[in-house]
């Protein structure tokens, strides 16, 4: 029984909300799982998650900051700015522009329950990823298409990640 109320917690990133949407929460409120369980199922994901980020998908940092959600923790900014941080900048335009838009999201998803230090230096990553796109030459790497996230050329990715260093800017103001 226990095996199930995982499966259907882990499948909706401990979103109870959306359980309720699709007309699964009162299931799962049946198994009543302890907060407890429930914390440790979310570390787990964010282990697993955090081991599976990649600059050639970026469903992991989606799935993080799915998470970021429901359940704040420092640990998922800090996994997904380590690896940013060793992997990002030498990738194409577009994986760059992945990353700190998720950064980005799971920052304003979680920074009440961050500290400062942590909270700056995300930003500062965050933004010089965002100024490495706008000041070099559009690069997609094969499979990266730019129809598929909604962009035309370099003009409309420099335009998102213009964006982007609004909210940061706005956020800190």
């Amino acid at each position: 029984m226990i095996i199930k109320a995982k499966e259907l917690f882990t499948s909706y990133d401990g979103n109870t909300l959306q359980m309720y949407r699709e007309g699964r929460y009162e299931e799962y409120k049946q198994y009543n799982i302890p907060k407890e369980i429930e914390i440790e199922w979310f570390r787990e994901m964010i282990d697993q998650y955090s081991r599976e980020l990649s600059i050639r998908d970026w469903k992991a940092v989606y799935r993080l900051s799915s998470i970021a959600s429901n359940y704040q923790d420092d640990t998922i900014l800090k996994c997904v700015l380590s690896f940013a941080s060793r992997n990002v900048m030498s990738s194409d335009s577009i994986v760059k522009l992945m990353y700190a838009e998720g950064i980005i999201e799971i920052l304003m998803k979680t920074k009440k329950h961050l500290d400062n230090a942590l909270v700056n230096e995300a930003y500062k990553s965050t933004y010089i990823i965002l100024e490495d796109i706008i000041k070099k030459p559009l690069i997609i790497d094969p499979g990266h298409e730019l129809e598929n996230y909604n962009l035309k050329d370099k003009r409309s990715l420099n335009d998102r990640a213009t964006r982007s260093i609004e909210k940061i800017r706005n956020d800190l103001s």
